[in-house]
């Protein structure tokens, strides 16, 4: 199965930053593909800074998150994410909210994501081994596919509500969910799944 739908064994980083590489203050915890028909590529992840914004080059996916970064109550995460060209098959990148014990056995964090077939997804994780669909993979128009230059950028919100949350994508709410049942106080910040190389602006939190 894609590692999107089903995560396998994780090699955690986090608590060290890639010396010379992450930005100060910055974690990354790396999940390897334990699935043989779909391996991870080769090489080192590397998380930059570049310009106003991060830079992602992702053999194995990771999570990237400074633990400063927190949200609660109500609130809108947000940020623009701009990928630089197709991996060989549907990789997904995006938004990290909710997070918690994010270096630990006991992570929690509820994830929005996009893919370079036009799908967004929302899922959760609750340890290690456990991770839930909220809202399975959906097309949809507002998802923007790369070009013919291979790169493609997506502006992601969540807009966590009293009751409710809305996932948008450029503008447009894709779908929105009960604020019940998931957890959306604590640590925002970054996914992005193998084989890609993301470049993310505007990575913020408002009230």
């Amino acid at each position: 199965m894609k590692r999107h739908v089903v995560m396998g064994l994780f090699a955690v980083l986090a608590g060290v930053s890639l010396a010379g590489q992450s930005p100060k203050g910055w974690m990354v915890r790396a999940d390897r593909s334990t699935n043989a028909s779909d391996p991870d590529g080769a090489g080192a992840i590397k998380f930059v800074t570049m310009g106003t914004g991060f830079h992602a080059t992702n053999p194995q996916a990771a999570v990237y998150w400074n633990p400063a970064n927190t949200a609660s109550g109500n609130y809108t995460v947000k940020g623009t994410f701009t990928l630089q060209k197709p991996s060989g098959h549907t990789n997904y990148y995006g938004l990290v909210f909710g997070g918690s014990d994010l270096g630990g056995p006991k992570q929690s964090y509820v994830y929005f994501l996009v893919a370079q077939d036009g799908t967004w997804l929302v899922k959760r994780r609750d340890g290690d081994a456990s991770v839930k669909d909220v809202v399975a993979k959906t097309p949809n128009a507002a998802v923007k596919k790369p070009d013919a230059t291979g790169k493609s950028t997506n502006a992601l919100e969540v807009r966590v509500g009293a009751d409710k949350i809305d996932y948008v994508v450029n503008g447009t709410v894709v779908t929105s969910t009960p604020k019940a049942g998931l957890t959306t106080d604590g640590i925002y910040g970054i996914r992005v799944n193998h084989l890609l190389e993301v470049h993310i602006d505007g990575l913020a939190v408002s009230k």
